[in-house]
């Protein structure tokens, strides 16, 4: 298993929340909710991904946790948060999560991160998430993502 100090903290974040997650390594990078559902052999829906948006009036980090499927509408989003946003840049989403991007996980953060949770992963019973690494990822419940993240449950996602 990988032993990244990422994926220790990720692990470590997991058990302060009570959570007894395994964190399976991948047999290459899933820098993309396509090809950690094919690593996964799981439908698309299934994956979490985590993005990382900034606000361009404030400069704070959101945490936006989506289905694979689906991709975020940026007019619902920037009406949630309030302010105009955009998506991060690597050395922002490196700054404020402490991992790179392909393997922001939802928890173990450098900062604290305003999170949302999109309602289409209701509809899975159970999904992935990245574990710290672009190599790494564990399998939870729609209500124990939006648990550990502290995050909101939005409808701002639009399919393809």
């Amino acid at each position: 298993m990988l032993q990244s100090p990422s994926v220790a903290r990720v692990r470590r974040a997991l058990a302060l929340c009570g959570l007894d997650c395994e964190i399976v390594e991948l047999p290459g990078a899933a820098r993309t909710a396509k090809a950690a559902a094919q690593f996964l052999g799981c439908e698309l829906q299934q994956i979490a991904n985590s993005l990382v948006f900034r606000g361009h009036g404030s400069g704070a980090p959101f945490l936006v946790m989506s289905s694979g499927a689906r991709r975020v509408d940026l007019a619902r989003l920037e009406s949630i948060v309030g302010e105009p946003i955009g998506k991060a840049d690597a050395e922002f989403v490196r700054e404020q999560t402490g991992f790179a991007i392909g393997g922001v996980a939802p928890v173990g953060h450098a900062t604290p991160l305003r999170a949302f949770v999109e309602k289409s992963l209701a509809t899975c019973p159970v999904v992935w998430a990245a574990g710290g690494h672009p190599h790494t990822v564990f399998r939870l419940t729609y209500r124990d993502l939006v648990r550990i993240t502290a995050g909101t449950e939005v409808d701002a996602a639009v399919s393809p």
